[in-house]
């Protein structure tokens, strides 16, 4: 043998050893018998699959989770055949049955021509990656859910009732249906705070919010703390003999809770004060103008006494 030879030899048993001996899984397939020429000994560590097991390209499309297969396939084999470099993400078949989250990065070899010659890439476990990513996405969610929910109280905020209404609105334009708003206001609040102080206050917030939103429990009726001692509401598709049905028992569970308020000037317990209203808007109608208009009503409950419902 030539020390050409010895050289070469040796240079690629060196390369053939630094591969094998990172975490980073190398493979190479022959373009022409899509047959695996080559992939690392540390497959079976990761996966419990052993070296020889993989010698076609459809072991290796097996051995993908049945939800990851058809595209990983799809795509990785059309970005063969166009000539691209590509990287894949997928989850992995262990020999126990179990999944390992894998990305494999694909490097396209061609010939001197311009035709795929062979696809030579590494498998790297990114299990723990996605881990920490789905663990990242579930706390994205719990703050987004969290910036639209009354810290106080748990219903929805006025930023997320400024989008539902939004929403609820541009609906019943839609499809011509009645939308029904109610605003509710606890009577003598401020008196309440004066007499008990702020932290009964802020407990007579939490019953009341869950007090109305036992009484508007149908799956699209939204209640959220408009503000202050107001909240709010909205009942889509909604006439308003039922509006008005809701806002009663909105006020009768309240009055019957019975929390006490020696500094209303109405009564031994605590009540609420409510305006609604009811239409059915055309695309051209401000939400501004009709949320305004009940705004008045609420007024006008709170001038009639307290402890009642205006509506139109």
């Amino acid at each position: 043998m030539s020390s050409i030879e010895n050289k070469l030899e040796l240079d690629n048993d060196t390369y053939k050893t630094l591969l094998e001996s990172t975490r980073a899984i190398p493979w190479k397939i022959d373009w022409e018998t899509m047959r695996f020429a080559y992939i690392g000994p540390q497959i079976e560590d990761l996966l419990g699959w052993a070296p020889d097991s993989w010698v076609s390209v459809q072991d290796w499309a097996d051995r993908i989770h049945m939800e990851d297969r058809e595209w990983a396939v799809n795509f990785c084999v059309a970005q063969s055949k166009a000539g691209v470099d590509h990287e894949a993400d997928y989850r992995a078949l262990k020999k126990n049955g179990d999944y390992v989250w894998i990305r494999d990065v694909v490097h396209v070899v061609r010939r001197d021509d311009g035709a795929v010659d062979s696809l030579v890439g590494f498998m790297f476990d990114i299990s723990e990656r996605k881990r920490t990513e789905e663990q990242l996405a579930a706390l994205r969610r719990e703050l987004e859910e969290l910036s639209f929910k009354d810290g106080l109280t748990g219903v929805a905020n006025r930023r997320r009732f400024d989008m539902v209404m939004e929403a609820e609105w541009n609906n019943a334009c839609r499809h011509k249906q009645p939308l029904s708003l109610l605003l509710l206001d606890i009577d003598f609040f401020k008196q309440y705070n004066d007499r008990y102080g702020h932290l009964d206050g802020d407990q007579c917030l939490k019953r009341v919010a869950r007090l109305i939103t036992l009484a508007a429990d149908r799956p699209r009726d939204f209640v959220a703390r408009f503000g202050g001692e107001e909240f709010v509401a909205v009942l889509p598709d909604t006439h308003e003999s039922e509006a008005y049905k809701i806002a009663s028992r909105c006020r009768d569970l309240i009055a019957g809770e019975h929390i006490p308020h020696e500094g209303s000037a109405i009564g031994k317990y605590v009540t609420v004060s409510i305006g609604l209203g009811t239409m059915s808007p055309e695309c051209s109608d401000e939400t501004h103008a009709f949320i305004k208009s009940i705004d008045r009503r609420l007024y006008e409950a709170k001038q009639r006494g307290r402890n009642t419902i205006v509506n139109g």
